[in-house]
């Protein structure tokens, strides 16, 4: 299984598209969403996946999960859980750094994804992989990223 994950758009849908048809080449069957989004827009952009989004800490947290719900998709709060091909994964923003923390070391998740800081990463602790597909706004290169599950090979990808 293939899974995108993206994260703060922060409303600007041209770049949100470009990243879409990156993803769309990838043939992915799910997409997370680690929270910035920015607005309803963007939401209807990534609507050809099922997508589950977080909340980071500039989306409107009465309007944006209206939205999300309103397009069939999934929206979690400000932070998510899932269990796909036998991985359990947890994705947040990461604004909340003791919350990011926690979730990282607390060994129960496969994968930990997180925006925020603008900045792609992906490593390992123990066995947990932790990955930030960095960022569609305010960075020197947009990026998002691609996990097979169940083997975790993980790519960050230039858009």
């Amino acid at each position: 299984m293939r899974i995108g994950i993206i994260s703060d758009t922060h409303g600007h849908t041209e770049f949100t598209r470009a990243a879409a048809r990156l993803l769309e080449g990838l043939e992915i069957e799910l997409l997370l969403h680690c929270g910035d989004v920015g607005s309803a827009d963007v939401v209807r952009v990534l609507a050809a996946w099922p997508c589950h989004y977080v909340l980071g800490n500039v989306d409107d947290e009465q309007s944006l999960p209206a939205a999300i719900a309103a397009a069939g998709q999934h929206c979690h709060g400000r932070f998510g859980s899932l269990e796909l091909a036998g991985c359990r994964i947890a994705w947040l923003h990461g604004d909340d750094l003791l919350l990011l923390e926690e979730t990282i070391e607390g060994g129960q998740w496969d994968l930990v994804c997180h925006g925020h800081t603008h900045v792609a990463r992906c490593e390992r602790r123990g066995r947990t992989l932790i990955l930030n597909p960095g960022a569609l706004y305010r960075a020197r290169k947009h990026t998002v990223a691609m996990v097979e599950l169940p083997s975790f090979q993980a790519h960050v990808l230039e858009v």
